[in-house]
């Protein structure tokens, strides 16, 4: 599991890269939380482009992120989603809660 952030007036944008699952998943959401800490962005980007696998643990980050950042008045977009986490991702029903934004 890789992580880039990039951030740019306020507006954070996470790339995710590799296989979320519960192995890649602990160190995923400390990298998140640093980085959201960090930055304190009013928009954050998921882009899962990169990735090649995700299970329902990918799930519960993507749900700590959500909460995080309305917690400091954010927003998340999950962007760039592949074919299998989105299968995933439409099982959640997260879609009701998250704006995502069309497949790769």
């Amino acid at each position: 599991m890789r992580l880039l952030t990039t951030e740019r007036g306020g507006k954070l944008t996470v790339a995710l890269a590799g296989e979320l699952d519960h192995h890649g998943a602990r160190e995923a959401a400390r990298k998140l939380e640093e980085s959201l800490e960090a930055a304190m962005p009013r928009e954050c980007v998921l882009d899962l482009k990169g990735l090649k696998f995700m299970d329902s643990s990918g799930i519960a980050i993507i749900l700590r992120l959500y909460k995080r950042l309305q917690a400091i008045g954010g927003r998340l977009t999950v962007v760039n989603v592949p074919d299998q986490p989105m299968r995933v991702l439409d099982a959640s029903g997260i879609d009701r809660m998250i704006h995502i934004e069309g497949n790769n």
